[in-house]
């Protein structure tokens, strides 16, 4: 069976005997733990992210970007590969350290997510979450999951590329994701984003046959977490990312927040197959198109991230109401942000984009 394979790069090892709840992220700074393990039997202790952690993640992720073809995914060091002769005497990039929730990376020198990005505006953007009545995920989400999760990711760029206003944008594209995903309403659907933590009603186990990732005797494998996961070898590669037994446990996505960001931001940040771009590439301006990919109008945008994180569900078949949806909760978060839906870039839909990665026809 084809399947769409994710690569997932190396964080270190988070459940190392020298973290533990009570300590920050780095000395002299306000700490922020992550709340991983309050309630749940996970195969780590509460922790929090470090720098040695940020710095794994940075590590591969540069890796991939230089020798993806040479590297296989999971724990190599690029202090295994030569530099190329391109890069022999540039002068070295600038490295910043902004304390618990960005550090170690160039990405660091600029804002961070919480600077621009604050409690107030997380609900605004999601007031409907834990309504009586509808709401399915009930003081589940918070903002305070949402940031810790985003510090794992802010030191790869997640929020923190270019300037002030592409930053915010980005933000606002990611939940815009997670809000068409979760929402419930039928009025002001785009009040409602975040309603949901799982599949209400799963049409099926989700189960495929992998080598690596086999499914597991009584678990299912449906969607759950901000932007749903689904299938068994997704929930095995993000599980490995994140050293959390997610195959044995799909459930821990829907039982503790920051765990179910974490996934999400994840699937935005990671290709679904070497030599593509991530979600995030393509939409921040990391990613030129190949001629192929113009000839199949694969262009930079928001558009482009649909193409990665949904394909051929919603891409290539012209201005469909899901796709359009989508759109809409972007435009709506600008416009909440202070950004303004006027400034949403370029190649905003995917209408007539081919997939990137067709869906087989038992995943459709």
């Amino acid at each position: 069976m084809k399947k769409n394979p994710r690569c997932p790069f190396t964080v270190g090892d988070l459940s190392s005997p020298s973290l533990s709840s009570s300590s920050s992220l780095r000395p002299g700074h306000a700490s922020m733990p992550l709340r991983l393990s309050l309630s749940l039997p996970l195969k780590i202790s509460p922790l929090t992210l470090s720098n040695h952690h940020r710095l794994a993640a940075i590590k591969t992720q540069e890796c991939s970007n230089q020798q993806w073809d040479e590297i296989s995914c999971g724990g190599t060091s690029c202090d295994s590969f030569s530099s190329s002769s391109s890069n022999r005497g540039k002068e070295k990039e600038k490295i910043c350290d902004a304390g618990w929730e960005c550090s170690g990376s160039k990405y660091c020198c600029n804002e961070t997510v919480s600077k621009f990005f604050q409690v107030y505006q997380f609900e605004q953007l999601f007031p409907k979450r834990n309504d009586d009545l509808l709401a399915h995920a009930q003081h589940f989400w918070d903002y305070h999951s949402f940031v810790t999760a985003s510090s794992l990711f802010q030191p790869l760029g997640f929020g923190t590329t270019g300037a002030e206003k592409m930053q915010m944008k980005e933000v606002a594209a990611f939940l815009g994701h997670v809000g068409a995903k979760t929402t419930c309403g039928d009025m002001e659907v785009w009040a409602w984003g975040l309603c949901y933590n799982h599949e209400m009603s799963p049409s099926q186990r989700y189960c495929a046959d992998d080598f690596k990732y086999p499914c597991v005797d009584g678990v299912e494998y449906y969607g759950r977490g901000a932007i749903p996961v689904y299938w068994n070898y997704n929930y095995g590669r993000i599980g490995d990312a994140f050293k959390v037994d997610l195959l044995h446990h799909p459930e821990y996505l829907e039982r503790n927040a920051t765990l179910a960001f974490m996934a999400a931001m994840w699937q935005w940040m990671t290709p679904v197959k070497k030599k593509q771009p991530s979600a995030h590439d393509v939409f921040v301006g990391n990613w030129k198109p190949t001629k192929n990919d113009t000839e199949e109008y694969r262009l930079p945008g928001f558009g482009a991230t649909m193409n990665i994180m949904i394909g051929d569900l919603i891409c290539g078949n012209g201005y469909i109401e899901s796709m359009n949806n989508t759109i809409s909760f972007y435009q709506h978060y600008l416009d909440l942000m202070g950004v303004g839906r006027e400034h949403y870039g370029d190649n905003l839909d995917c209408a007539k984009q081919k997939a990137f990665n067709p869906s087989a026809p038992e995943h459709k």
